[in-house]
């Protein structure tokens, strides 16, 4: 059964939505994509919701945490190997999305980008890393600001 909770960052509050599994989704609140109906079961003190405050904690004090929190990804399987690309991203990198689309071996930048957008658990799973040719920024389901504020916080030059 998901349950969810809050965190607080210094870039507005996170939503978290998880189980005894692990971490199913991070989201700023409001940003879109996010789940129109949380489950009604809050529960702050879910073991994975602590250790996913642990993480934000570290990485919102400006250093690359040294652990990721157990995550459950659920989608399809195009947008699994999308994401799973994103794990890959390391701490204070980029990479475009064609450069994305090639390493998952699809063509079309609308389904890279599609998938990039509806990435569950943002943060963690760096969806922010991902720009467009050039360097330029490009859509971020939290707002281009937040992209830009994470990337900035990471030591990428904007």
């Amino acid at each position: 059964m998901m349950q969810w909770t809050t965190a607080e960052s210094s870039l507005g509050t996170i939503l978290l939505g998880g189980n005894s599994d692990g971490l199913c989704g991070l989201w700023f609140e409001g940003q879109k994509h996010t789940p129109l109906l949380l489950p009604t079961w809050r529960n702050d003190r879910l073991e994975i919701f602590e250790e996913t405050r642990m993480w934000l904690d570290i990485y919102f004090a400006g250093q690359e945490p040294d652990f990721t929190p157990r995550i459950v990804l659920n989608g399809t399987t195009f947008r699994n190997s999308v994401w799973n690309e994103l794990l890959r991203i390391p701490y204070g990198a980029t990479i475009t999305y064609g450069e994305l689309a090639k390493k998952v071996g699809c063509l079309s930048a609308r389904a890279i980008g599609n998938a990039v957008g509806h990435n569950p658990i943002s943060i963690i799973v760096p969806c922010h890393r991902v720009v467009g040719s050039g360097g330029t920024l490009t859509g971020y389901a939290g707002g281009i600001d937040r992209k830009k504020a994470l990337l900035t916080m990471e030591g990428v030059s904007m």
